[in-house]
């Protein structure tokens, strides 16, 4: 309390201190410490803090709401609803309402309307609990900002990591090392949980909210140890259109600021080791084109003090093309022609720039206009960072040395006698793993409520598989224990993000999840039911069951497909009425799922998610049979089409003829057992945006099919895929600016 104190007693956005604390806590020290000038005996007001993870609700902390009186608006005049006012908390905020020339007006819990001009309104859900809803846009980053997180040693400490196997990355966040694994190798996994999402609207459907709420829940409500495991947004939808992606309301990860941008420069180290390799591509091409073979191999074998001597990726590349050799006098003239030359097909590279910002203009560049390029002229492009497929891999690697590999496998292009050309052939792939070293750990943080959370990752849920790291989930499962819960989301709907969950993920980890939790609003349902997109709609129930009797049902099918059970979560939003969430939530049971509830986490936190949480515990405890939805020995195009009929619901698929020939290629190279991940549309379970419900009777059209081979996985494009998406006419960071005096961002969301 002495060091809270302490704190306020400096912060010129604190007016008071209203000192609500247990009566052994409250020491002459405690007093003692408070000035005198702020110690107005309710002006300003002590909270409840979130449960600590793991441990009991209820340890105080301060939380102060400084937003009252440091709001540019103006307030003279304004009205301050105070509902479920009563005791010394409602009275200090009564009295510093008044004090700033606002009229405080009470209401009791029942009443049924609201004063029209209101210019915030104050809940007061116990005596020491309250919320503060501002009616602005800024509601998430005004309530992230109300919560003072807890330190992330503290945070460490409480799920169980020691001191040497955390990296601190300032007060909120920190790195957890992998020897962590070796620690807990005998401890059993806990729960495993999938987020899912039925097909959605452009705005989406509030996965991570659920994700956040209903750890939330499960941690300060039932008492199970639980983790959070989400993406790392990309900076790009941040400042462009989507804004941030750390959940919102009472269930989001703080501080919200700190998740949205830089984090712990993973994406950062992405992007510098995805754009060492096209350095090292466009390098290689200019160097072959210059030089002779005896100029290329003097160069990339230099003679050190009067020896030659090849380096390690130099001698697996020699062992690749067949030579057991390792002096470098030993090569033949051809061996050394073989060796110096990758000779790539300009036309063939697929490997591209990558810039973690949303720029149109980098789709199509050209490169190498310079004179001292040499002529070395060349179409490539852009794509924004977390499309690269070293996210994939970042995503998709158990271990620091499966990583390793991986980068080393990734093909950049073709040579012109047709041979895949990798990273390993450039000489890049050590230096890749040197740059990916850290990244390769997951971040630790914690939501609103004190709930721990791993960020990691954030692959594309398109060309790549739309999930949050691998070893993330793994260490969680660990230190949850044997009856804790992991809470993981997929990208985009279930018929994407949860199908590469299963197919991909859990073919790569070799965990196998026991519950999917189904995410559905009713303006989702409306729309697949044949309204329109993302209006507002009168009641309508006719709508609503015609959503859940396709979209809804298809989505739970999908599910049960793998042989998991399902619990709907539908994201109650203020407009929906009492007898839609009803009707949901008995189609969906009559559907399959196993339960369906509705969920208020983003006006209540986990509180509002403590049915999901216990519909999720209960169907946990299920038996489970989980199986893959197709053999991975089966022929791509088999692969392909089994997904396209049992998934989308498709007849047939319909190869185009360049689609047939890379086929041919890839199993021609050795990589048909690879599993399939389908670019396709998200907005419908088709390939057709504006078909919703659940479609039958298309052909599923495959334009081309492309591999990445260090991530693992062959996809083919449906359609047309952008991988750099633009920046509207008005991006979100015309809103997006920073105080110089209190460095506070403001706009961001």
């Amino acid at each position: 309390e002495v060091k809270e104190l302490l704190k306020l007693n400096e912060d010129p956005r604190v007016h008071g201190v209203y000192l609500h604390l247990p009566q052994a806590s409250l020491t002459s020290r405690v007093l003692d410490t408070l000035k005198p000038e702020k110690d107005i005996d309710g002006h300003i007001m002590k909270s409840i803090s979130p449960p600590n993870a793991f441990n009991e609700l209820g340890q105080s902390c301060v939380l102060t709401l400084n937003q009252i009186i440091s709001t540019d608006a103006p307030l003279e005049g304004k009205n301050a609803l105070l509902v479920g006012g009563e005791g010394p908390v409602a009275l200090a905020l009564q009295c510093l309402i008044e004090k700033s020339g606002m009229v405080a007006v009470k209401i009791n819990w029942s009443s049924t309307s609201l004063q029209r001009q209101v210019f915030f309104v104050l809940v007061c859900v116990r005596e020491t609990h309250f919320f503060l809803f501002p009616f602005a846009s800024q509601i998430d980053i005004e309530i992230s900002r109300a919560q003072i997180p807890k330190p992330v040693n503290q945070l460490a400490e409480e799920v169980g990591l020691l001191p040497e196997e955390l990296e601190a990355y300032g007060r909120n966040k920190a790195k957890v090392r992998l020897s962590l694994l070796d620690r807990l190798h005998t401890q059993p996994d806990g729960k495993y949980v999938l987020v899912a999402g039925i097909t959605p609207t452009p705005l989406g459907e509030g996965k991570s909210t659920v994700t956040i709420g209903l750890v939330q829940a499960l941690s300060a409500h039932l008492k199970l140890n639980s983790f959070a495991c989400l993406r790392q947004p990309s900076q790009g939808p941040t400042f462009g259109v989507k804004g941030g992606a750390a959940g919102g309301g009472y269930a989001q990860v703080i501080p919200m600021e700190e998740f949205n941008l830089h984090l712990t420069g993973d994406i950062h180290a992405i992007t510098a080791a995805n754009n060492l390799v096209a350095a090292a591509i466009d390098a290689r091409m200019l160097h072959e084109a210059t030089q002779s073979d005896k100029a290329l191999f003097n160069r990339l074998v230099p003679s050190v003090n009067g020896v030659r001597r090849f380096s390690p990726i130099q001698i697996s590349r020699l062992r690749r093309l067949g030579f057991n050799k390792t002096d470098p006098a030993s090569l033949t003239p051809q061996e050394v022609s073989t060796f110096v030359r990758l000779d790539l097909d300009p036309s063939t590279i697929t490997w591209q720039r990558v810039v973690d910002t949303n720029d149109r203009f980098l789709r199509k560049i050209t490169v190498g206009q310079a004179s001292t390029e040499k002529g070395q002229i060349r179409e490539t492009g852009f794509d924004i960072a977390v499309a690269s497929e070293i996210m994939a891999i970042l995503a998709l690697a158990d271990s620091l040395e499966d990583m390793r590999n991986r980068l080393a496998r990734m093909v950049v292009g073709t040579s012109r006698a047709g041979q895949p050309v990798t990273t390993e052939d450039l000489g890049v792939s050590g230096a890749l793993t040197v740059l990916m070293k850290d990244a390769i750990k997951p971040t630790l943080m914690q939501t609103l409520e004190g709930t721990p959370v791993f960020v990691h990752a954030g692959p594309f849920a398109n060309i790549a598989h739309g999930n949050s790291s691998v070893l993330a989930d793994k260490l969680a499962l660990k230190l949850v224990g044997r009856d804790g819960f992991v809470v993981t989301e997929a990208g985009f709907g279930a018929d994407i993000g949860m199908e590469k969950f299963f197919n991909i993920k859990c073919r790569a980890s070799g965990l196998r999840p026991n519950v999917v939790v189904l995410v559905a609003t009713v303006r989702a349902l409306k729309m697949h039911g044949g309204g329109p997109n993302v209006r507002k709609h009168t009641t309508n129930l006719s709508l609503v069951a015609g959503g859940c009797h396709s979209n809804l049902r298809k989505q739970i099918q999908i599910a049960h497909l793998f042989g998991v059970p399902v619990v709907v979560a539908l994201n109650v939003f203020k407009t929906d009425t009492q007898a839609e969430i009803e009707h949901v939530c008995q189609i969906a049971k009559e559907c399959g799922a196993s339960d369906a509830v509705p969920c208020h986490h983003w006006a209540q936190g986990g509180r509002g998610s403590l049915e999901l949480a216990q519909a999720v515990n209960e169907a946990a405890n299920r038996p489970g049979n989980f199986q893959f939805l197709y053999d991975i020995e089966m022929p791509i195009a088999e692969k392909i089409r089994t997904i396209a009929q049992k998934v989308y619901g498709a007849d047939d698929i319909e190869l185009s003829p360049t689609a047939k020939d890379k086929i041919d290629y890839y199993n021609q190279q050795g990589y048909g057992l690879l599993p399939i991940c389908m670019a396709k549309t998200h907005l419908s379970l088709s390939h057709m945006p504006d078909k919703k419900g659940a479609p039958t009777g298309f052909v599923l059209p495959i334009r081309d099919v492309r591999a990445s081979i260090g991530a693992g996985f062959i996809y083919p494009l449906v359609g047309t895929m952008s991988t750099m998406p633009g920046l509207p006419t008005r991006p979100c960071f015309y809103d997006i600016d920073l105080d110089p005096v209190t460095e506070e961002i403001t706009g961001l969301f």
